[in-house]
């Protein structure tokens, strides 16, 4: 996709037939604001989007909502509603769903996404005294349950202690694989690249400068930031 967003030019292609991309670079290179983008969180002008079969935006102006992208988006922070239970939150998502399910079928689908991140104990607790690794799990429940066609992690492990993180990452790398189809995760932990992506594109300055597997970046570093990245020296 290429994008212009206020001042700020973004010219991206990510492709991703299945499994997990890890999109990497440094503060400012533009990865949030890719997430965002093909979320449809954030408007760009002259953008083209395309996830398998469906044109989500082009350069002709043309948008898909946000609500209708099919996309799941994880932020940073989780974006857990606070004044919601771990259930109505993750029930949230099928809320947005253009045929609106009744209350009931929502809080039941909710529960046996829950039950299936291991975490359905949780459902009537409220978000706010959630550790870290079950405000993860809650997160990724509510992204999960719209069965997105695509799903957007940004830093999902940046915010736990070094324990969580491990736990999570593990969990993660044994699950998205069965969860949904095409992920892009943005992660600044190249241990998070190594558990979880099969591939990898490194974002500079709002342009791809290299893409590939861990292996390939590792024998060829493209930039100074990649080589600091994968520890090569």
């Amino acid at each position: 996709m290429r994008a212009s967003v206020g001042d700020f030019v973004l010219d991206v292609s990510l492709g991703a037939e299945g499994g997990v991309l890890a999109l990497v670079g440094p503060n400012g290179s533009g990865k949030t604001t890719a997430l965002r983008v093909l979320a449809g969180a954030l408007e760009a002008e002259h953008a083209q989007i395309e996830v398998g079969a469906r044109v989500l935006a082009s350069a002709a102006g043309d948008r898909v909502p946000m609500e209708r992208r099919r996309v799941g988006y994880v932020p940073q922070g989780y974006g857990l509603f606070g004044h919601l239970s771990v259930l109505d939150n993750v029930a949230f998502g099928l809320s947005l769903r253009p045929h609106r399910l009744a209350r009931a079928e929502r809080h039941a689908r909710a529960q046996r996404m829950l039950e299936a991140l291991h975490c359905g104990e949780l459902a009537r607790r409220p978000t706010r005294g959630l550790s870290g690794g079950e405000q993860q799990r809650v997160a990724l429940a509510r992204a999960l349950i719209t069965e997105p066609d695509l799903l957007l992690l940004d830093e999902p492990l940046a915010a736990l202690d070094a324990t969580t993180r491990r736990s999570v990452r593990r969990y993660l790398a044994e699950h998205l694989p069965q969860l949904c189809g095409p992920c892009v995760l943005v992660t600044h932990d190249v241990r998070d690249v190594e558990a979880i992506a099969e591939g990898v594109v490194v974002l500079e300055r709002g342009r791809v400068v290299q893409r590939g597997s861990l292996d390939e970046l590792r024998a060829a570093p493209a930039s100074d930031f990649v080589a600091e990245f994968l520890g090569v020296h």
